[in-house]
């Protein structure tokens, strides 16, 4: 199975369900570093559709300055356009397969699509 994660090395969450990828058998997995290699706006929609997520489920206002930049209260559109411009503004760590994709927050909600 094939499996992708947009990954932060610095957050334990991100490195924990990376581990869980990593210590399955059977899983192809590539590793994206979102904060060098950013989302498009295209596939933060297509991630959050299949993740039954809205932008506003998957916008990180811990550690960030999205809550005073106006994120918490705008419109998707106007997130996910931050988001793509501003990676950081992404919850983590996001995990795609072929059964899904999820917000792994906890790590263990990787196993859904797994």
């Amino acid at each position: 199975m094939k499996a992708t994660i947009w990954h932060n090395p610095a957050c334990g969450t991100s490195r924990k369900t990376l581990a869980i990828l990593q210590e399955t058998p059977g899983i192809d997995l590539t590793i994206i570093e979102y904060l060098k290699q950013p989302y498009t706006a295209d596939k933060l929609r297509q991630l959050f559709a299949d993740a039954g997520l809205t932008p506003h489920d998957a916008l990180r206002l811990r550690g960030t300055d999205a809550e005073e930049r106006g994120l918490k209260d705008a419109d998707g559109d106007a997130v996910i356009a931050a988001m793509a411009a501003h990676p950081a503004y992404v919850e983590r760590p996001i995990v795609e397969t072929e059964k899904g994709a999820r917000l792994c927050r906890p790590q263990d909600v990787v196993r859904e699509i797994l």
